[in-house]
């Protein structure tokens, strides 16, 4: 059999065996395609193999091209342990880049201030709010969600109406390839919205079995969260485009300039690794130096002869 024949077979393992999520498998089988596409070869070779990633690298930047490598490696990690061919030829391309470290854009501090004093506030700006009130009661819930469990934005959309505890404030959460997670809602005012939504949408959510619903009765998608965002954004005048992702960021990173533990920042984001959650102490390490910069206390010695 040609090499590129047992990609279905792979695929399969990948979804019923390793319970990969969807999107995870989408990647995969575009990687793969892209892959044999380039090469027509029914066994490619360590040169035809180097071929295609020069041409990774003309085409993509360094993060997709890691994917895509990656990507292919563990088709053929999975083709030698199951025996369907003797070697990998990975095994005699090294394959180094240096990949741009990327630091995740947060929310300042001042603007989360902006935009949550506006949205609480937009029920007093003279709009008819008796038809509406629920909604912005909904849309000030999944904002204060985002930030206080830093919860993907599919997440929050898709978190089913018995998967929040009304009283005690713990929520479950099925995170990437359906793992679940459970975050403790801690502020006692967020929890107290949340109960106040749940009272104005009760029937709804208990037939949609979704906790957060839209005007149809449905589930509140992804793009509808990030659209009321942007609406709420404009609202407040703030010029920054927020995403729902960067309330994650922003929860990840102000927790770690707290203090917090690094693994326990991992923990509540449902990071399967540590490395991942560490690029948040970059973008700590900025309140670090302004801090030490402003507040340190050798800035309020006076030393005779110092420059």
């Amino acid at each position: 059999m040609k090499v590129q024949d047992y990609a279905k077979k792979y695929l399969e393992y990948c979804e019923f065996r390793k319970e990969l999520d969807k999107k995870t498998l989408k990647a995969y089988r575009i990687d793969l395609r892209q892959y044999f596409d380039f090469l027509n070869s029914d066994n490619p070779q360590k040169g035809e193999i180097e071929d295609y990633i020069t041409n990774l690298h003309k085409k993509f930047k360094p993060k997709t091209v890691k994917r895509k490598i990656a990507a292919v490696k563990a088709f053929y990690t999975y083709l030698e342990e199951e025996e369907l061919t003797p070697e990998s030829p990975f095994r005699r391309i090294k394959v180094k880049f240096k990949e741009a470290i990327m630091l995740p854009r947060i929310i300042p501090r001042g603007e989360i201030e902006e935009l949550l004093n506006c949205m609480y506030a937009y029920p007093k700006t003279g709009r008819k709010m008796d038809r509406n009130h629920r909604y912005w009661l909904r849309d000030m819930a999944i904002v204060e969600m985002l930030f206080a469990t830093g919860a993907r934005v599919y997440e929050v959309s898709n978190i089913k109406a018995d998967c929040i505890n009304i009283d005690s404030g713990l929520i479950r959460i099925m995170g990437k390839g359906d793992k679940e997670r459970y975050i403790q809602i801690g502020e006692i005012s967020v929890l107290q919205l949340l109960k106040r939504y749940y009272d104005a949408n009760k029937e709804a959510i208990k037939k949609s079995g979704y906790f957060f619903i839209n005007q149809r009765g449905t589930r509140f998608t992804e793009q509808s969260i990030r659209n009321m965002l942007k609406k709420y954004t404009r609202l407040a005048g703030i010029e920054r485009n927020i995403t729902p992702h960067m309330w994650r960021h922003s929860f990840a990173t102000y927790l770690i300039e707290e203090g917090v533990d690094i693994s326990c920042v991992q923990q509540i984001l449902g990071h399967s690794s540590i490395s991942t959650t560490q690029i948040y102490i970059h973008v700590a390490a900025k309140k670090q130096a302004e801090i030490l910069k402003n507040l340190h206390p050798r800035k309020q010695m006076k030393i005779t002869g110092a420059a």
